[in-house]
């Protein structure tokens, strides 16, 4: 909780504390608003087909995956997702690739992204995003080493 707190104060971006609370308390990051479903919503395979836009999902195509529910726009996406979510679900579980290059958790958000090598990155606004993008094989690096050494139940999905 530290971290978290401390990651928000250091970005000068104030988040209500309920969403820095469920970051650690899920296995993936959901804002206490969405009831379980991740990524808020958006449909994860949207991000790599298509025009690579993200869409929102539909609860009528919902998949279960490491304790979150996902959605999507169509039974294709769905399926696609079953067939490999690790190919499809966001990198750290959701939180923001930023924070988890700097060792903190903090909310994800699914209009700030990058899909770089085929892997899904999100952060936690427009800010965060802008100085992640100076160097972001330096942040998945780290991140990629941060990661695992949270506990289980505060990430799924690596």
């Amino acid at each position: 909780m530290k971290k978290i707190l401390l990651l928000i104060l250091a970005t000068g971006v104030a988040a209500p504390l309920v969403f820095a609370e469920t970051a650690v308390a899920r296995p993936v990051y959901v804002a206490s608003q969405n009831e379980g479903v991740a990524v808020n919503g958006f449909d994860t395979v949207s991000y790599f087909r298509g025009n690579g836009t993200p869409v929102k999902g539909n609860a009528a195509f919902t998949v279960r995956y490491d304790g979150a529910d996902y959605h999507f726009a169509n039974a294709e996406n769905a399926e696609a997702f079953k067939a490999d979510p690790a190919a499809f679900a966001p990198q750290y579980g959701g939180h923001c690739s930023w924070a988890m290059a700097r060792g903190y958790l903090a909310p994800g958000d699914p209009k700030q992204y990058r899909v770089v090598d085929g892997k899904l990155y999100l952060n936690f606004n427009a800010e965060v995003r802008a100085m992640w993008l100076k160097d972001i094989a330096g942040f998945i690096k780290q991140g990629d080493v941060n990661w695992p050494t949270f506990p289980d139940d505060a990430k799924f999905g690596a």
